[in-house]
């Protein structure tokens, strides 16, 4: 099994791999704008809630 941070993750987790279609780039979100501004941000996940913050040093953490 190859690790989740291989050139070809994400075309594996979609499963575009597999079926020989090219892998379409997935969205991307500016993590200020999630926080509106501040240092952390709820997301959902069906019915879990994670926390994302952006550290001082500029890195993101996600936790449940």
């Amino acid at each position: 099994m190859k690790p989740a941070n291989h050139p070809g993750a994400f075309a594996a987790a979609t499963g575009a791999e597999g079926r020989g279609e090219a892998p379409s780039a997935p969205p991307e979100h500016d993590a200020v704008a999630l926080t509106g501004g501040g240092a952390a941000a709820l997301i959902r996940l069906g019915e879990s809630v994670y926390t994302l913050r952006i550290t001082r040093a500029g890195k993101l953490i996600l936790t449940k």
